[in-house]
């Protein structure tokens, strides 16, 4: 392989059509997400412990999680958190890869929530005790009452992301093409 050849193909998996616009999606969604963490713990104090009702079904808590989705395998001791973010570097560099051959804008938009989403709960590992989580939905009545996991806006940009996948995935009538 020549050398131009070779450069061109490390190219194609570094960048793509529409690599700067996932580029931009996934730094606006990292900046939102953590910019909406700081904001929680240090304008609304939400580490006081005390629950901000938003609506009858959706309220803001604090808690860290260490493990990953759903609190899954919980990390504790000094190789689990990094084993955990290792793990991100690595999905991050796979997403990235698919990214830079996306065939879309709705496939590069939703890499871009991905990656921004996961580099947003990585970074979290960081400089905090875990994954910042706030958001809580529940249904509370006089005789029932069920409560979701405590997610916060990476989780949500993760989420959507994936619908953006598999909505495109339908609508093409296949799977996105990962490398």
């Amino acid at each position: 392989m020549t050398e131009v050849a070779s450069a061109k193909a490390v190219r194609t998996y570094l960048w793509g059509a529409w690599s700067a616009f996932g580029l931009v999606v996934a730094v606006a969604t990292c900046l939102v997400d953590q910019a909406a963490k700081f904001w929680l713990l240090l304008g609304l104090h939400l580490n006081s412990h005390i629950p901000v009702v938003l609506t009858p079904f959706a309220e803001l808590v604090l808690t860290w999680n260490t493990g990953i989705s759903y609190g899954l395998f919980p990390q504790t001791g000094p190789v689990g958190p990094w084993a955990l973010l290792a793990f991100k570097v690595l999905a991050v560099v796979f997403l990235w890869a698919w990214l830079s051959r996306a065939p879309s804008r709705l496939t590069a938009l939703a890499l871009g929530l991905i990656i921004g989403g996961a580099i947003g709960n990585a970074v979290d590992r960081l400089h905090w005790p875990g994954v910042m989580d706030f958001v809580l939905l529940h249904i509370d009545t006089a005789t029932w009452s069920f409560r979701w996991y405590v997610f916060n806006l990476a989780d949500v940009a993760i989420v959507s992301g994936v619908i953006g996948l598999l909505y495109e995935a339908l609508r093409q009538g296949g799977a996105a093409k990962a490398p």
